[in-house]
């Protein structure tokens, strides 16, 4: 019975939660996907495509997708919400020209709903539908880059985002340093309590 136990107990507190690490380019999102794997900054280069790395925290398993921010890009954003429980958002502070971009990023992916119905030719099993959409996502707003002079802080990325109008989703917003990774662990106990949530 013990056995049982365990490898159930096991089974779901391994359970994986994907997360989408997204951003406009320039942003530092692969400096916090490198922060959290190795507590420590590497050299990165923009990301065309993805990169892709386990977290673990506190038994929890995050699958986490860091996915281009560069404007030819950003279109194909949706081929990765499939089984998203996460989105990170990640916020350059500094940069006020493009957060009306980030916004409307934001939203077009919190709007984003689609469905791929197959019908079958037994009528007993109808129709098998997949959804690739974002509804039961949660949403971590990174506003990364703290240590630059001159930044937004985090409340007034989130006024400018109008995150307060967000009602069918989850959310929070984390001041944060990828640099030096101040910020970072309070965003993941944010999303490994949600874990609990769902």
């Amino acid at each position: 019975m013990g056995l049982i136990f365990a490898k159930l107990w096991n089974f779901f507190c391994n359970q994986e939660h994907k997360v989408i690490i997204v951003g406009l380019d320039n942003a530092g999102k692969t400096t916090i996907l490198y922060q959290f794997l190795m507590n420590e900054v590497v050299h990165t280069s923009p990301t065309i495509g993805s990169n892709v790395e386990e977290i673990v925290v506190k038994n929890t398993h995050f699958l986490m997708w860091d996915i281009g921010g560069q404007e030819s890009l950003r279109s194909s954003w949706n081929t990765y919400y499939s089984n998203t429980e996460f989105i990170i958002l990640v916020v350059d502070s500094t940069d006020r020209e493009r957060l009306s971009i980030t916004k409307e990023e934001l939203y077009r992916m919190l709007a984003h709903e689609v469905s791929f119905c197959r019908r079958s030719n037994n009528a007993l099993l109808g129709a098998s539908c997949i959804y690739q959409d974002l509804r039961k996502a949660a949403v971590l707003i990174y506003a990364n880059k703290q240590d630059m002079k001159g930044c937004m802080t985090a409340a007034d990325i989130s006024k400018y985002l109008t995150l307060c109008s967000i009602k069918d989703h989850p959310w929070h917003i984390q001041s944060c340093c990828a640099l030096t990774g101040e910020g970072l662990c309070q965003g993941l106990e944010w999303m490994t309590c949600r874990t609990g949530v769902r």
